[in-house]
């Protein structure tokens, strides 16, 4: 099959479906789910399709230490969130994280040592954000919420994948995680329910990256050495794993 009608397929399908598994739980749960890799995972599959395995691996790494301006996209958006209103901080969370995301791109770290710093990090910014009580409201997405995120989802991907032979494999994999699903929802449910309920969703998406992180160890280690099926076979496993223990434990913190 033809690369570019696969990732017509698979894109739409991946990301349709976590979408509304999302809408079925609180906004915590929610930012859970677009913790998982649903579109820099595609993103580094293709690019194994399209390029060899080396530059695969070498764009996970990328996306493993684009995990740190994750992490400094959630607290930026807390912290503005506490003093502004929510386009004050969907603005300044962005710009941090791409002022994080340029300074990465001129460092260079080793496997483990930047896995690790996203763990601590991730760690730290759980014990930074705040978990107060969500304001209960009626307000749902409309028509217009899951197409939307498909068309940008899709259309991320599809240009991401094409302008990786010109960036290069470390910024492709920085630049997948930038948080598309993430502001959706967070803007959503600070508008509609408030800072606290923005705070979960981001709290949820911390959660998530452990499995995030996990996935994109494996690949590293994996692709040169067991080749594609293998390598994301095992990733998936991983960060399923990882994912339902982070699951566990977030639904225990917000019953």
């Amino acid at each position: 099959m033809n690369i570019f009608v696969l990732k017509l397929i698979l894109a739409p399908v991946i990301i349709g479906s976590a979408s509304l598994a999302g809408r079925k739980w609180g906004p915590a749960v929610s930012g859970w789910i677009i913790g998982l890799p649903l579109t820099s995972g595609p993103v580094v599959f293709f690019l194994a399709l399209s390029h060899d395995a080396a530059f695969a691996a070498d764009a996970a790494l990328g996306v493993i230490s684009g995990g740190l301006s994750l992490v400094a996209y959630a607290l930026a958006y807390v912290w503005i969130a506490q003093r502004f209103r929510w386009l004050a901080a969907i603005v300044g969370s962005l710009l941090a994280f791409l002022v994080c995301t340029a300074i990465l791109q001129n460092l260079s770290f080793p496997l483990f040592p930047i896995f690790f710093a996203v763990l601590g990090a991730i760690v730290l910014a759980l014990r930074l954000v705040p978990n107060e009580k969500v304001e209960s409201t009626d307000a749902q997405p409309g028509p217009w919420d899951i197409p939307a995120r498909i068309l940008i989802g899709t259309g991320f991907i599809l240009t991401l994948t094409g302008v990786a032979p010109l960036i290069g494999p470390r910024l492709t994999g920085l630049l997948t995680t930038i948080p598309l699903y993430a502001s959706i929802l967070t803007v959503f449910a600070h508008r509609h329910q408030g800072t606290a309920a923005a705070s979960h969703v981001l709290r949820g998406l911390l959660y998530g990256l452990f499995a995030f992180a996990g996935f994109f160890l494996t690949l590293n280690l994996l692709l040169e050495r067991a080749g594609l099926a293998a390598a994301f076979l095992s990733a998936i496993t991983v960060a399923l794993t990882v994912q339902g223990t982070s699951l566990w434990v977030l639904r225990r913190l917000h019953k």
